[in-house]
């Protein structure tokens, strides 16, 4: 990613011995709208220490889970737009406003894109002692149980893929929404859940203990986390490809000069090898862009979510 020329006259105020006295001027906020151990979490604290030697003050990550990452969002929409208070959220903060009655914010005139931090396969993981090993083994286990198969979900996207499943195949299969992918694959492993949609970096922890399994990915390619799982698609559901992403966003109004020190110290820190290999640990594919990549980012998803509004394969919200 090409540093903007503005942004190459801010590298003294990072780098040099006066930086305290620039932005920022005090620890940042940095809002996750889930609970902790769930995927987003697990990246924006990875980050935040990697950020430690990049910037002159700590980002500190603040969870504010609750209403689909509604609750936290708003946290940031109301705050002063002077770069101390951010919010790391998934693609889901585009789609709530199809699946939502109502939002307390506009999800892009309330607030100012800063960068693309993450791409986001979903993983459909079950616990070991479930008896099927794959997702038509799942699906026929759903067939043969009407609504005795419900599938865990942590935000629309994952609610729309475990639906948009069960829609195709004919299938009762009732979603139960969980606050974070920490807290549904806890119950996946304990076995109080039979399948849950979530993302790679929920499901790393688990995945060496030999207590969860995966059936499938929700992309059109296999994931390099999961090489030997089968994609939706290559299980018989054609034009299946859904995936989301982890984006970086200010309060509506945030300065130029603010976003462009994040551009300069995320791109630092993304060539960070020890952060890269702990992302990979970690089951996280980055995928650096700037404001503007995120912005199209946002935009490309709206209208996708529009289109499947209008088709109504989205319930209207109640």
């Amino acid at each position: 990613m090409r540093l903007p020329r503005r942004a190459l006259a801010l590298l003294p105020l990072l780098a040099g011995p006066a930086r305290a006295e620039s932005y920022p001027s005090r620890p940042i906020r940095l809002i996750v709208p889930y609970a902790a151990s769930g995927g987003t979490d697990l990246l924006a604290r990875a980050l935040a220490e990697a950020l430690r030697t990049q910037l002159p003050q700590p980002v500190v990550v603040e969870n504010r889970a609750g209403g689909a990452g509604v609750i936290g969002s708003e946290v940031v929409a109301r705050a002063e737009p002077d770069g101390h208070t951010l919010l790391a959220v998934v693609s889901t903060h585009v789609a709530n406003k199809y699946f939502l009655p109502a939002l307390p914010y506009d999800p892009a005139r309330d607030f100012t894109p800063v960068a693309l931090l993450s791409r986001n396969t979903m993983g459909l993981v079950a616990g070991a002692a479930q008896p099927f090993d794959d997702l038509r083994g799942m699906l026929a286990r759903a067939r043969a149980n009407p609504g005795k198969i419900g599938t865990g979900s942590t935000e629309s996207l994952s609610q729309f893929i475990g639906q948009e499943l069960a829609r195709r195949e004919k299938l009762e299969m009732p979603d139960i929404a969980y606050r974070s992918g920490g807290q549904l694959m806890n119950d996946i492993v304990a076995g109080h859940l039979p399948v849950g949609w979530t993302s790679t970096a929920s499901i790393m922890p688990h995945l060496q203990t030999g207590k969860v399994k995966v059936l499938a990915v929700s992309t059109a390619t296999r994931s390099l986390f999961f090489p030997d799982v089968a994609t939706a698609e290559q299980q018989g559901i054609a034009d299946f490809d859904y995936a989301g992403w982890v984006g970086l966003y200010g309060p509506a109004g945030l300065g130029k000069a603010v976003q462009e020190a994040w551009t300069i110290a995320l791109q630092r820190a993304f060539n960070d090898p020890k952060l890269l290999e702990r992302f990979s640990a970690m089951g996280i594919e980055p995928d650096l862009r700037d404001g503007a990549g995120l912005a199209a980012m946002a935009r490309r998803e709206d209208a996708i979510w529009a289109k499947a509004a209008a088709a109504g394969t989205i319930p209207k919200p109640q």
